[in-house]
């Protein structure tokens, strides 16, 4: 016969037995799911067109030249560009990217005038004389402060206008976000630049001066940097690349329509 200390002693192993299967069968089971308070299918349409839908069937090629441009961009643009700003004083970096501008409004005014944009290629034009002028060659900028905006348009944006889709979305090497009409557009600039642009003006002998051609062509480069403030995976975000193909799409798209 069990004495009662014994007794005890069983009872509170059984019952510490009964509770330990309590708890693992109580675990055990699956709560009913609950249904969710919004379904994809009520926002997201089959007929619809969305700003993240961006065709990328080079998106394999596309993600190694973006990584390739972030290691560009870090260990060779990114330092020039800072040479660049700590030698000039922030004054005469203001002149050079009026100057550079300036020049540059040759894109701006055949585009605007092949999108038949009357208006705004007079103002295109009327900002070239000013600010060569009064500007003293286009380092200072006293058309906009006179109301004469910068009216950018380039051929990327004339394509667009007359119906051109944006094609499949690339990435160039050191140049960045574009698409496929996009890359045809800056190939038609760069054509026009040549036979309109610096190109035409600066030659000697009826022969290009290159290296004052090249000048310009690394001044203007390092300029571009030197005022965008876009920094690659300076977001924070795992999803950065899809992030800047959706933004850059949109924005061209609004460019386009404006």
């Amino acid at each position: 016969m069990l004495n009662p200390s014994m007794m005890q002693c069983r009872l509170f192993l059984l019952a510490l037995l009964l509770l330990t299967l309590f708890s693992v069968t109580g675990c055990s089971t699956v709560p009913p799911p609950t249904p969710p308070l919004h379904r994809a299918e009520d926002y997201i349409k089959a007929d619809v067109t969305y700003a993240v839908d961006v065709s990328d069937p080079l998106e394999w090629l596309n993600r190694r030249t973006y990584n390739f441009n972030y290691y560009f961009d870090k260990f060779v643009f990114l330092p020039v560009v800072k040479t660049y700003e700590f030698i000039l004083p922030d004054y005469v970096e203001d002149r050079i990217s009026n100057a550079v501008d300036n020049i540059f409004e040759v894109n701006n005014f055949t585009n605007n005038l092949l999108q038949l944009k009357f208006k705004r290629t007079g103002i295109t034009l009327a900002r070239v004389v000013v600010n060569t002028t009064v500007g003293i060659g286009g380092l200072w900028d006293p058309a906009s402060g006179w109301g004469m905006k910068t009216q950018e348009e380039d051929f990327g944006q004339t394509l667009g206008f007359y119906g051109v889709g944006h094609g499949p979305y690339l990435v160039l090497p050191v140049m960045g976000p574009s698409n496929l009409r996009d890359t045809t557009g800056l190939v038609a600039d760069s054509a026009v630049f040549s036979m309109a642009g610096p190109p035409a003006w600066m030659n000697e002998d009826g022969r290009y001066t290159d290296e004052i051609i090249m000048t310009f062509n690394a001044v203007s480069a390092v300029d571009k940097r030197h005022t965008e403030s876009f920094r690659y995976y300076g977001t924070g975000s795992p999803f950065e690349y899809d992030m800047i193909r959706m933004l850059y799409t949109s924005k061209r798209e609004i460019e386009i329509a404006k």
